[in-house]
């Protein structure tokens, strides 16, 4: 599928105003707590997954991917910024995080009344974030 695709493909299972809104604060929220739970691990597996999820984007869009590329910069950026020299401090921020956001996305596709789209297919993760970068890239007339 292409990007176009992908999205109208997610857009189904989002509708909803609500469930939407709650998207555009979880997802960034979700990508941060995980680049952050991966800095954990080391900062080269973090790399590595970010990386490999930049191929993904640049297959789809290269736009998208550039975009997406400067958000993951931005993200690593305040991980650096904030970096507990407390290792237990760090997990726990991070997978709090997480955890909150998982819950708010599941709480949004309760009011949808719609599963989220990554119960169709597993790709649907990586596509949630460019779905919202789509979203501001239409909007500032940038070619996606």
């Amino acid at each position: 599928m292409n990007i176009q695709e992908w999205n109208a493909e997610y857009a189904i299972y989002h509708k909803n105003r609500t469930n939407k809104l709650i998207h555009w604060v979880c997802i960034p929220l979700i990508m941060f707590s995980l680049f952050g739970l991966l800095s954990i691990l080391s900062f080269q597996f973090m790399s590595v997954f970010i990386v490999l999820a930049l191929l993904y984007y640049l297959k789809l869009s290269k736009s998208l991917a550039l975009g997406m590329l400067l958000i993951s910069l931005f993200f690593v950026s305040i991980i650096d910024l904030i970096s507990f020299t407390d290792k237990q401090s760090s997990i726990i921020l991070y997978s709090t995080i997480f955890i909150v956001a998982w819950i708010g996305q599941f709480l949004g596709h309760k009011i949808e009344g719609k599963k989220p789209a990554f119960f169709k297919d597993l790709q649907f993760l990586l596509i949630g974030p460019l779905w919202l970068l789509s979203f501001i890239y239409n909007k500032l007339n940038i070619k996606i």
